[in-house]
């Protein structure tokens, strides 16, 4: 009951805390809230805590100290110690917070941004005020050159708006962040020789989300080429030996990313890490002890400092920092693996889907298709069963109109004999002008004949009878198909011995009817 009253009484970044958190360390709703309640709601801590164990809160104990009821009749020494500790604790925490100051963002103005050209009329106008003008500013860089106090004592006099203006004076192109990393590295390259520094190409921004991203310490450097200690500096200590292997030591996670103030990043940057003194170096990595998402700077290094300083404060600063990062690559790297794990179940899942869902296809496919041969089966056999009560219809119907034979005053009627499969013989008379179809009607409707007693019959509708032999005479072999047709006279003459040969379905469908020799 108390669980659900404060999952309604929790806010909506409360909630998306909590949920993170729960999955992550998979921990019960009613021991996660006051842990998180503990933490300040921050996800990084109270994660910390689940996995390393949660150790005495110096602020939480101090808070409850000033409001600890104190025990009766406390003495004055045991008052002052009570006191003491409780400052001691409350400037330790202090010290803590401002230990880091967060790493600020510049807006950079893109290189593909349009720049204002004023109409043609105005232009030619403002001419001459434009002519003046860049004369009075050569005038002034001659004085500047002459006289070297001059600039330092303008840069001393003159407001920030002035300075800021001055900055855009450079002769230096705008560029997008892109092109001016690509552009301070050329020149880094084209002043102090070819060098293993793994200056990122890409802006400040950029360079930020990158060392968020992979949890990696990101080295800015800073240079003012107007410095008369820039040279020296980057010689001397920045490409020195210990320097240089303590930046490509793949153990201390470093990124390198180099601007010069002349260019208008490098100039905001500077200002936006308040820089007093040139050259100038900081460390930003993200603290995860201050929110999820803060890159603060850990380190400064301004002014002259040797190569051996330079080692040193580096690595305090990443020997500092190495242990929450550490804790959060691995939090993170649990959290990908778990993720991963997540994904090959899925993908495990939706192949096992797959392969059931084209199993039950499968099965579909045969079931109608065995529906469909059952079904053409039956059709077949309906088929086939019409055929024989057709035939057998025709048949009757077929031998209730045949010609009758002729008698003996008939005296040129033919006489036939013909011999059938089973060994039979059929003698039968034919009138000369009758039809070669009423001899095969004769033949198909043997049987028909020998029973007397049939029923009337009338023609099937829609049936087509085909015959399913031909006659054929053995000496010599002369075959009578009834598709020529012609009459009985004019085929076989005054009489004749005939057989009955059955016709093949192959050999019909070749049209092979026709074997006479």
């Amino acid at each position: 009951m108390s669980s659900e009253l404060d999952l309604d009484q929790l806010s909506e970044s409360e909630r998306t805390a909590l949920e993170t958190y729960m999955a992550v360390t998979s921990q019960e709703t009613s021991e996660a809230i006051p842990l998180l309640r503990r933490s300040q709601w921050n996800v990084q801590i109270a994660i910390s805590k689940f996995f390393d164990g949660e150790g005495p809160d110096p602020l939480e104990e101090a808070r409850s100290a000033l409001h600890q009821t104190p025990p009766p009749q406390p003495t004055r020494r045991t008052q002052n110690l009570m006191t003491e500790d409780l400052t001691e604790q409350l400037s330790r925490v202090s010290r803590a917070a401002r230990a880091t100051d967060p790493a600020p963002r510049v807006d950079t103005q893109s290189g593909d941004q349009p720049v204002y050209r004023p109409p043609f009329i105005l232009a030619l106008l403002f001419t001459p005020f434009n002519l003046v003008y860049r004369l009075l500013c050569s005038s002034f860089r001659l004085f500047g050159t002459l006289f070297p106090f001059l600039p330092r004592l303008f840069n001393a006099t003159a407001n920030p708006a002035l300075q800021g203006a001055r900055r855009n004076t450079t002769g230096r192109r705008t560029l997008a962040p892109k092109d001016t990393a690509a552009r301070f590295i050329r020149e880094f390259e084209e002043e102090y020789g070819s060098h293993p520094i793994p200056f990122l190409e890409n802006g400040y921004n950029m360079a930020l989300e990158k060392a968020h991203r992979d949890l990696k310490f990101l080295l800015v450097v800073l240079l003012a080429p107007e410095h008369d200690d820039t040279n020296s500096w980057v010689r001397d200590t920045l490409l020195a030996t210990e320097v240089l292997e303590f930046i490509n030591d793949p153990q201390n996670n470093m990124l390198v990313w180099g601007g010069n103030v002349q260019d208008s990043e490098a100039y905001q940057v500077a200002n936006s890490l308040r820089v007093t003194k040139f050259p100038f170096a900081a460390v930003v990595v993200h603290t995860p002890n201050v929110s999820s998402t803060a890159m603060s700077v850990v380190g400064r290094i301004a002014g002259i400092t040797s190569s051996s300083e330079v080692v040193n404060k580096l690595r305090t600063v990443v020997t500092s920092n190495q242990e929450p990062i550490e804790r959060l690559r691995s939090s993170r790297a649990e959290q990908q693996a778990s993720r991963s794990l997540r994904e090959e179940q899925d993908s495990a899942y939706e192949r096992s889907l797959a392969i059931d869902r084209e199993r039950a296809r499968q099965r579909r496919e045969a079931e109608a298709a065995r529906q469909r041969e059952e079904q053409e089966a039956v059709g077949r056999q309906a088929a086939e069963e019409r055929q024989r009560r057709d035939l057998a219809q025709w048949k009757v119907w077929r031998a209730q109109s045949l010609s009758a034979e002729p008698g003996p005053d008939v005296k040129d009627a033919v006489r036939i004999s013909v011999r059938l499969p089973s060994g039979e013989r059929i003698m039968r008379k034919f009138s000369p002008n009758a039809d070669m179809e009423e001899l095969y009607a004769v033949v198909e409707c043997y049987e028909v004949l020998q029973d007397s007693e049939q029923p009337k019959a009338t023609e099937p509708e829609g049936f087509e009878h085909q015959y399913t032999f031909r006659l054929v005479s053995p000496m010599p072999r002369t075959v009578y198909p009834v598709e020529e047709g012609g009459s009985i006279g004019e085929k076989i003459g005054r009489g004749g011995n005939l057989l009955v040969e059955p016709i093949e379905e192959d050999e019909d469908e070749d049209g092979a009817t026709d074997m006479s020799y």
